[in-house]
């Protein structure tokens, strides 16, 4: 079932991508800013998943080094411009990559973002789990995410909503208890912050911090800085 979801998913951001910086790039401007601004209190290599067109990656200080990743490569075609259009020497890098099956070692990076990415992959613990395990101890998950209601009338609604917003490429039903199972079940997690962001609070900013080393599967090689493997990783050229 995995491959035909992230297709699916795949193929609903190459449609957004023409006019997803139009329909979502002011609605999710001050998240993005509050993504930026936690994950920079550690800094270091930070990997931004699901990165899409790129809004994000100004916003960091070049002090940094910024890896994005995205399922999409229409959103990383655009992504790639604003990099060589604004000049943004601190992205070490953009490549086409499933969130659920990240191409790095263990520890690699200090920081994963993840912005309105969770709700969006077919099986979001499985990207959370990836989202650990490339982290170093010590290193924080920074996630801007929409939290779905529990009970009541807003929970019939996203539930109802569900078949169409599936097809639009995320879930309205993801409500706060799926993070905490994840939490509550993961080794070395701990909860560090979760607070509302506009609009109308229906988002959240949350960030997990990693306390315990993963066991070892592939050795962080020294380098410049890169994660090791990433210059193999390519992002397609735009058919012409």
């Amino acid at each position: 079932m995995h491959e035909p979801e992230a297709d699916r998913v795949a193929l609903a951001y190459d449609r957004w991508a023409p006019v997803y910086d139009l329909v979502f790039g002011r609605v999710f401007r001050r998240g993005r800013r509050a993504a930026i601004e936690v994950a920079e209190r550690t800094g270091g290599r930070i990997l931004e998943v699901g990165v899409g067109t790129g809004l994000s990656l100004a916003g960091y200080d070049r002090r940094n080094l910024v890896f994005g990743l995205d399922i999409s490569a229409p959103m990383l075609w655009k992504a790639r411009g604003r990099v060589a259009g604004q000049g943004l020497s601190h992205v070490g890098g953009l490549a086409v990559m499933d969130a659920e099956r990240l191409a790095f070692p263990d520890g690699c990076f200090d920081v994963v973002v993840a912005q309105y990415v969770v709700t969006a992959v077919p099986n979001p613990e499985r990207a959370l789990d990836e989202f650990l395990r490339v982290l170093r101890t010590g290193g924080e998950i920074v996630i801007t995410t929409r939290v779905g209601a529990e009970t009541g009338l807003r929970a019939v609604i996203e539930r109802c909503l569900m078949p169409l917003t599936s097809r639009l490429g995320w879930r309205t039903e993801f409500p706060w208890r799926r993070y905490a199972d994840w939490a509550a079940g993961a080794a070395g997690v701990r909860l560090a912050e979760r607070r509302p962001l506009p609009p109308l609070g229906h988002f959240s900013l949350v960030r997990f911090e990693k306390t315990l080393a993963s066991p070892a599967r592939m050795r962080p090689a020294a380098g410049n800085g890169s994660p090791p493997g990433y210059a193999t990783l390519f992002l397609p050229e735009k058919d012409s």
